[in-house]
């Protein structure tokens, strides 16, 4: 699994060099959806990256953001956010990343998110554990919700059912220490690994959001599921992250703010 790191690490540095240099200046958007938008800068990076991969391994699966699906068939399935974090670089707010990850037979293998602003790495190869740079992470050993700092994000139809998704939220803010919304998931769950954050959920985040970060999280000793406990689908509605030890305090949270309000 080193060359696919080293691949992996390579192509998510040299995407995060153009996302610096491009970092700050008027940006070329469109908008996929009423909320959610994209920049020319996305495009470019997943270009960046995918040429990597495919250069390398020209026989793998990629599953990216922008350019959707190719070559599915094979073993192997590449997970790729070319830049995590879109509206907060169109709008100038430094917290972005690159996400980057690999599947073998289904199964995460190897997890990269890279931060170009603050220059931070996370990594992950299974069953070695997680990093940052080079030295190893592990979750938060904080044992108590209301004590625990959380994070979340909001789903691109937040305008039409934003009364659901702050009810959640509602429970964190009466349960927990606090709340965090940064607008990058992958640097969420990355920030649960490294015991920044205690736990961390969203629905209808997609698996080039969740892959790598996910990866990361459990290899640094936490947990990643869906609201109800159950393991984690990348192609899922919800997921779930904690430290391990909040896990079933977290999704009893969560179980509790959507009783009643049926399914986002």
């Amino acid at each position: 699994m080193r060359e696919f790191q080293r691949v992996a690490l390579a192509a998510a540095r040299s995407a995060g060099a153009l996302i610096r240099d491009r970092f700050g200046g008027t940006q070329d958007v469109s908008f996929k959806g009423e909320v959610d938008l994209v920049t020319a800068v996305d495009g470019a990076a997943e270009g960046v990256i995918v040429d990597a991969i495919r250069s390398a391994f020209p026989d793998h699966g990629i599953v990216a953001e922008e350019s959707g699906a190719r070559n599915e068939r094979g073993r192997y399935r590449w997970y790729v956010d070319p830049l995590d974090g879109t509206t907060n670089f169109a709008h100038g707010y430094p917290h972005v990343a690159v996400s980057i990850a690999l599947a073998l037979d289904g199964v995460l293998q190897v997890g990269v998110v890279h931060d170009p602003l603050r220059g931070e790495t996370f990594t992950a190869i299974r069953g070695e554990g997680a990093r940052l740079d080079e030295a190893p992470i592990r979750v938060s050993p904080t044992a108590e919700l209301g004590r625990a700092l959380l994070a979340t994000g909001f789903p691109y139809d937040r305008r039409r059912r934003a009364g659901f998704y702050l009810a959640f939220v509602e429970a964190a803010l009466t349960r927990a220490q606090c709340v965090r919304r940064a607008g990058s998931a992958a640097l969420d769950l990355c920030y649960v690994a490294a015991g920044r954050l205690d736990g961390f959920w969203e629905w209808k985040l997609q698996p080039w959001d969740t892959a790598a970060g996910r990866l990361i999280v459990e290899e640094a000793g936490g947990r990643v599921t869906d609201f109800a406990g159950a393991p984690h689908e990348l192609t899922g509605s919800q997921t779930a992250a904690s430290n391990g030890t909040l896990h079933e305090a977290l999704t009893a949270m969560l179980a509790e703010a959507g009783r009643g309000r049926g399914d986002a």
